[in-house]
């Protein structure tokens, strides 16, 4: 493909995903659509979508489509507004020649961008990360304007850090450790084919963010002790706290089918963690880790779609459903036991605000510990709470 035909294959995909589809289904029907596309077509065609994701609001303005809303946005001057804010000429690629787009009509000159636009933030959301970052907001919030970090998890059930820097560079991949986890590696360079290198095959690593492995680091010591992951997902942060030396983990998630690859991922560790679908039966535990259903703002930079679809009353949702699945954690610890209460959000109203309730409703509780990091830390956003049942 060329160049131009990637950017034109970017807009029909943009144009779904601006209508309401998943971003990733759309490029995975593109892709099985585009027998003649390449894997670096493919990648390419998929770095221009999530681009134009992450800088939304700046590409559209940047390409005279002015202040509106992404439903509507058109994909062809989203994305000569992209190339734009990235220092390219449209006029190059938009030729109409084979299958790149048909030539642009002049361009006008935005002007400059209205402060939530520059950064990219929905307008009714902006105040709220001013609360909960002060003056960190301008920072955090271009850093969600680009691509994550590509981060990797050494199985210290398997290999240690460092052996695994070395397997990983004799494979053909670079990385260096990461500062927020002592498992944690950062891939250097081009990111292709991880999912397929013997390393991986052998369950030496496991693609986990840093902050997230950091948050297991933070857990108090797992040996000998019964724990519940009671918002599983895939499992991601129980296979983390059994490659710490947990050997008594249960998962559970209120959709099954989101650990029903669980079982591959956990031969392939080299790790036992048990499912369930009534943790009540099993309780009490002595720690529960519930990593919650949040608006995922720390980590929109890897699901920027989420950004543009959030609304207040889906926000107030959530932090309902948070307060209740907190009350469900502490009926399933022991007393002298521990909660982990989790988020991958940015927001107050989803981190110290919950924890601060949860207290209050919870005088059986006390707070052992408080962390968070923030994409300044070259890593998702994160916010933990270890909390003891007294």
């Amino acid at each position: 493909m060329t160049p131009g035909a990637r950017v034109q294959a970017a807009i029909e995909v943009l144009e779904a995903v601006l209508a309401g589809a998943p971003a990733e289904r759309e490029l995975t029907a593109w892709a099985r659509g585009s027998r003649y596309a390449g894997s670096k077509d493919r990648a390419a065609v998929r770095d221009h979508v999530f681009d134009a994701l992450r800088r939304l609001r700046s590409a559209a303005w940047a390409g005279g489509l002015g202040d509106v809303p992404p439903e509507a946005m058109q994909a062809r001057p989203l994305m000569a507004g992209l190339l734009r804010t990235q220092g390219i000429d449209p006029e190059g690629l938009f030729t109409g020649q084979g299958h790149a787009p048909a030539a642009l009509d002049a361009l006008p000159e935005p002007g400059p961008a209205p402060e939530a636009i520059a950064l990219d933030c929905p307008d009714w959301l902006l105040p709220l990360m001013r609360d909960a970052l002060a003056d960190t907001t301008g920072p955090i919030l271009s850093a969600l304007r680009d691509r994550a970090p590509v981060i990797l998890r050494a199985n210290n059930v398997r290999i240690d850090r460092d052996a695994l820097r070395a397997r990983l560079a004799a494979e053909g991949v670079e990385t260096c450790p990461h500062p927020l986890s002592p498992s944690a590696l950062e891939v250097e360079g081009p990111v292709r084919g991880l999912a397929i290198k013997p390393s991986f095959l052998e369950g030496l690593f496991e693609l986990q963010d840093a902050g997230s492995q950091a948050l297991i680091d933070r857990l108090p010591d797992p040996r000998g002790q019964r724990i519940l992951d009671l918002c599983a997902g895939g499992g991601g942060k129980a296979l983390a706290l059994a490659a710490r030396g947990a050997d008594d983990v249960t998962a559970h998630d209120i959709d099954p089918g989101r650990m029903r690859d669980l079982p591959a991922r956990t031969a392939r560790a080299g790790v036992h963690i048990a499912q369930t679908i009534e943790p009540e039966a099993e309780g009490p535990f002595d720690g529960v880790i519930l990593d919650v259903p949040c608006t995922g703002s720390g980590s929109w930079r890897r699901a920027p779609e989420a950004k543009w679809r959030l609304t207040r009353d889906r926000l107030d949702e959530l932090t309902a459903l948070q307060s209740q699945i907190l009350d469900r954690a502490v009926a399933l610890t022991r007393p002298g036991g521990w909660l982990a209460y989790m988020t991958c959000s940015l927001l107050d109203s989803e981190n110290d605000a919950q924890v601060a309730a949860a207290l209050s409703r919870h005088p059986s509780l006390q707070e052992d510990l408080r962390w968070r990091c923030t994409p300044l830390d070259r890593a998702d956003g994160f916010f933990l709470s270890v909390l003891r049942k007294v």
